[in-house]
C-alpha cells in the first residue's frame, strides 16, 4: 500500500482533524472527465496546491489543537447538520485566516438575483493576491460508490439519485454561468470536491483498468455487502474525519454507514444487499 498525504491524523481535538482534512485532503477527481458535456469552463486545484496550503496553516493548526474554541464558536452559527455545510463553513474559517494564504476573501453564499427571481449563488468569490485575478470557488463534500465498469455515470452516492455525472453537471451547466459577482468580473472558477469515492470490495467486480480522472494519489475506500471484522461505526461528523478514539466498539450489528479501521485507516461503506441478492 503506498504511503498516503493524510497530516489530519496527527491532530488530537475532532475539529481541528476535520479542519485539516479540509484543507490537505486532495480532490477526488484529478482532472476533468472527458464524458462530462462542459458548458461552463473550471479547474481542479492540483494535489500540491492543497499540501502548500496545508504547510502554510501548520502553526495555526497546532495552535487551535491546544484552544479550538474560536473554531468551535466559528462553527456554532451553523445550525445544520449537513456534511456539506459543515466542510464548507471549515472552508470559510480557513479563507478568513487570511495571513496564511494568499487569497482575500471577496464574498461567501453570494446569491445573484434578477429582479424577483435567484439565478443561483456563488460559495466564495476571491482575489487571489498572487495571480491578481478573481476567482469564484464551489466546494462540495461527496462519498460515491463505484458500479459496473467505473465509467463516469456509474457512481453513485448514498442516494443513488445523486451521482458524480449529476454532481460535475450541475457544477458545469449551473454553479460556473456568472460571469461576475459583486462588481467583479471572474476570471478563474474552481471546484473544491472532496470526500471519498468507494472501490467495490470483491476484486471480481472492480475493471482491472480505472478511469484516468481518479485521484490515486489519496486513499480510496471500498464497498459491499458484506461483514468485516474489526471495523466499527463512525458517527457521522466522522465521515469527515475519525476521532483519535474509535467512538464505538467493533461492529456486531452492521446497518448501511461508514466503517472504519484504526489500524490499518481503511474506510468500508457497508450496504444492505437488495432483497433480490438475499434470495439467490
Amino acid at each position: 500500500m503506498p504511503p498516503y498525504f493524510e497530516p489530519w491524523f496527527a491532530y488530537q481535538h475532532p475539529i481541528v482533524r476535520q479542519l485539516a482534512f479540509a484543507i490537505a485532503s486532495p480532490n477526488i477527481i484529478r482532472s476533468i472527465p472527458n464524458e462530462l458535456d462542459l458548458k461552463y469552463d473550471f479547474q481542479l486545484h492540483p494535489d500540491h496546491f492543497w499540501q502548500d496550503q496545508f504547510g502554510h496553516y501548520q502553526t495555526r493548526l497546532l495552535e487551535l489543537d491546544q484552544n479550538p474554541q474560536v473554531l468551535l464558536d466559528f462553527l456554532a452559527r451553523l445550525k445544520s447538520t449537513r456534511l456539506g455545510l459543515r466542510f464548507e463553513h471549515l472552508i470559510w474559517f480557513w479563507l478568513c485566516d487570511e495571513k496564511y494564504h494568499h487569497y482575500r476573501l471577496l464574498g461567501h453564499s453570494i446569491q445573484i438575483i434578477a429582479g424577483k427571481n435567484t439565478l443561483g449563488e456563488l460559495d466564495f468569490l476571491l482575489f487571489n493576491k498572487q495571480s491578481q485575478k478573481i476567482e469564484h470557488w464551489e466546494v462540495a463534500l461527496k462519498f460515491y460508490l463505484a458500479e459496473a465498469d467505473l465509467s463516469l455515470k456509474h457512481w453513485y452516492g448514498l442516494n443513488r439519485s445523486d451521482t458524480l455525472s449529476r454532481k460535475l453537471h450541475h457544477f458545469s451547466h449551473q454553479q460556473f454561468q456568472f460571469e461576475s459577482a459583486l462588481e467583479h468580473r471572474i476570471e478563474q472558477r474552481f471546484t473544491i470536491l472532496k470526500g471519498q469515492l468507494y472501490l467495490p470490495r470483491h476484486p471480481d467486480l472492480t475493471p482491472k483498468i480505472q478511469p484516468d480522472w481518479m485521484n490515486n494519489s489519496r486513499r480510496l475506500g471500498t464497498w459491499g455487502h458484506q461483514i468485516q471484522a474489526e471495523f466499527y461505526c463512525l458517527q457521522r461528523q466522522e465521515w469527515i474525519c475519525p476521532h483519535v478514539i474509535e467512538s464505538s466498539s467493533p461492529a456486531r450489528w452492521w446497518t448501511n454507514g461508514l466503517y472504519f479501521q484504526a489500524k490499518t485507516r481503511l474506510h468500508y461503506m457497508y450496504r444492505q444487499p437488495p432483497i433480490s441478492y438475499l434470495s439467490v
